[in-house]
């Protein structure tokens, strides 16, 4: 018989501070990977995914779930090789196989040759997961940095235009990229202004590359996480992080990117 999982709401996630790079083991509060209610049904039998930022968060429990589905996972990561090698070792627990990759998705040539290695692995592609991205909070607009905003771009929108450049390829006709949106794309978020531009931007890619790929059968999609607590939060300490946004004071339709 199956346990109710705890599902806290955002204003009990309290607000953690941790240094960049943070790392999801360092969390007091540790996020929700292990999917131990979730029935897997061989829905990706056969499939080959490449995840990115998948070390930790909602990549890890991507992995985790494809894998159970029973895909053949990449998992692609930036800096921390703990975290890396603890979700290769929760994929591979469930009896999924699990294939790291460390590189930097704002270089162009490492997102080919992180494709190139995951299919010298499992012999093909059929799922990008776009999900690597940069979080860096700031007070005031004016203190956005040159360099943080290169890097939040470079990494956020960027990256998933490498990455499904280099993926393409190999995609065929029932394949699918999916990429990590936000709902601060839409609602804005005061001290995530270079942040949420790029998850707006991601928004717009998503729907142009699927109007595009769609006339060869490739799905392109964008999943809208509300507020969660990965480890790009981590760099400070705030409520408004973990609320969805402004009220929508004319009841607009959202935006549904999914």
């Amino acid at each position: 018989m199956q346990t109710q999982e705890s599902r806290p709401t955002s204003s009990e996630i309290k607000g953690e501070k941790l240094p960049y790079p943070a790392r999801q083991s360092e969390m007091k509060r540790q996020p929700d990977s292990n999917l131990s209610n979730y029935k897997a049904a061989n829905k990706l039998r056969d499939k080959v995914a490449l995840i990115t930022g998948a070390d930790s968060g909602i990549g890890r429990a991507v992995a985790i779930a494809f894998g159970m589905e029973g895909a053949d996972v990449a998992i692609l990561y930036n800096e921390n090789t703990d975290d890396a090698n603890e979700t290769k070792r929760l994929v591979e627990a469930r009896g999924g196989r699990c294939l790291v990759i460390q590189a930097d998705v704002r270089q162009s040539n490492a997102c080919r040759d992180a494709v190139q290695q995951t299919v010298a692995e499992f012999g093909k592609l059929n799922i990008l997961v776009n999900n690597a991205a940069y979080q860096m909070a700031q007070e005031k607009f004016e203190d956005i940095t040159e360099e943080q905003l290169r890097r939040t771009f470079e990494t956020n929108i960027f990256g998933y235009f490498f990455m499904a450049q280099a993926a393409l390829p190999h995609l065929h006709e029932g394949d699918a990229i999916v990429n990590t949106g936000s709902i601060v794309g839409i609602t804005g978020n005061p001290i995530l202004i270079d942040y949420t531009a790029t998850k707006a931007a991601i928004h717009a890619f998503t729907k142009s590359l699927a109007i595009q790929l769609g006339e060869r059968g490739i799905r392109v999609n964008a999943v809208v996480p509300g507020p969660v607590c990965p480890k790009t939060r981590l760099t400070i300490s705030d409520t408004r992080l973990r609320s969805p946004g402004p009220a929508n004071p004319k009841n607009w339709p959202p935006l549904m990117c999914c």
